[in-house]
């Protein structure tokens, strides 16, 4: 098979059917052989009974139902498993996406060699409110600062192709789809590239994400995944670190204070108890909080061996 595109959705029931028709007609022109799967988040309207519709009329479609509302995270990781084409594209149903894009999107993974392409949306039809802008352009500067894709200007756009191997060897969870190019680079799939595409208006409902409730929540994925690739099989790398270097402060600021109260004392001169020192609570306090983070490292190295997954790793191929 050619083109799995999976379609994550929550209350999209208006514009499910005209998506289909378009995916449809682009598959047809270009001789694809596609599979379209409809993952239904939990939806409240009747999405799920168009999708069904859908499927009985026509075998390359595909639907999966939630009990309920999981997430776009969840939602691609159902989709994923059941993905068969060589490449995968993924878009929101929405009908901001254009299936046109397809064909080029196809081709820069099968010719061009790329694993993962992702879209850049340009010629924006419906201007975003600056609460949604400002922080998407805070967001995505600061995932390529972190992730070291330099190349990506909208990490979470939803229109994105991946090679099959890409999307069989990422697991997609929590709210980790805004860092797919990421969770790839990591999996050892780094030639990531990017392809301008056309922003459609949306047609039916309203968006369903906020600007800077996403720029938040986003920000807290990424200093996990960031912690995780890092240093998620090496925990005591970072804890044990930080807890010798507050110990390690904590104690020579100890020492100083020690040692001038005995220096003033063999000298004659009257000086303040040392548990009147300020400093000397600080000092305290920073040797506990060091000793804390460096029994916090080796508690979190113990679980991190004893793992199920301490030894899982991405091997391409034997012979």
């Amino acid at each position: 098979m050619d083109i799995s595109v999976v379609i994550p959705l929550y209350n999209e029931e208006e514009s499910i059917r005209e998506l289909y028709d378009w995916i449809t007609r682009v598959m047809k022109e270009n001789g694809f052989s596609y599979e379209i799967i409809f993952v239904n988040d939990g939806s409240t309207d009747h999405s799920w009974d168009v999708i069904e519709g859908l499927a009985t009329q026509d075998t390359c479609v595909h639907g999966i139902k939630f009990r309920r509302n999981y997430g776009k995270s969840p939602a691609l990781y159902c989709g994923f498993e059941q993905v068969r084409g060589d490449v995968v594209i993924t878009m929101d149903a929405d009908l901001q996406d254009s299936p046109d894009e397809i064909p080029e999107l196809y081709r820069m993974i099968k010719e061009d060699g790329y694993d993962l392409v992702s879209g850049y949306k340009q010629n924006r039809k419906q201007g975003d409110p600056l609460s949604k802008t400002i922080p998407t352009k805070l967001f995505n500067a600061t995932a390529r600062k972190v992730s070291g894709i330099h190349n990506l200007h909208d990490f979470n756009c939803g229109l994105k192709a991946y090679r099959y191997d890409v999307v069989k060897n990422i697991e997609v969870y929590g709210e980790m789809h805004r860092y797919m190019p990421y969770l790839a680079k990591n999996a050892g799939f780094d030639k990531i590239g990017e392809k301008p595409v056309h922003h459609q208006a949306r047609k039916f409902g309203k968006s369903k994400f906020m600007g800077w409730n996403r720029f938040v929540n986003g920000y807290l994925d990424l200093i996990t995944l960031w912690f995780l690739s890092t240093f998620g099989r090496k925990p005591m790398h970072v804890f044990g670190f930080l807890g010798t270097l507050m110990f390690f402060v904590g104690f020579v600021a100890a020492s100083i204070i020690g040692v001038d109260k005995l220096w003033a004392l063999a000298h004659g001169i009257p000086q303040r108890l040392v548990t009147d020192s300020p400093y000397f609570y600080i000092s305290l306090t920073m040797m506990i909080i060091g000793t804390q983070l460096f029994l916090t490292g080796f508690v979190a190295d113990l679980v991190s061996r004893s793992s199920q997954g301490r030894n899982e790793y991405q091997i391409e191929k034997t012979v």
